[in-house]
């Protein structure tokens, strides 16, 4: 469900939606790591100024733990070129 989100999330601040891909893998049974890639150009966007967007977007996701019962770790990542 978080992953689902965040996909939705990202493609509606990236000047690139198309570009926007997320991949979830699950660690163990509670904890997930969540990765958003994107276009270079919008990395910063999902970051934010300070990381102020980051920082909202895994305060926003620690929300989900109460309903899923399982921790992520959210980080953005850049297309690498042609990829």
């Amino acid at each position: 469900m978080a992953d689902k989100l965040l996909r939705t999330f990202a493609k509606l601040l990236a000047d690139h939606p198309d570009e926007i891909r997320v991949d979830r893998e699950d660690v163990d049974e509670s904890f997930s790591e969540i990765t958003i890639w994107a276009n270079p150009s919008d990395t910063g966007k999902l970051i934010g100024k300070n990381g102020a967007m980051i920082s909202a977007i895994k305060s926003f996701i620690s929300g989900c733990k109460a309903k899923e019962g399982r921790s992520y770790r959210v980080q953005i990542s850049s297309n690498e070129a042609g990829a």
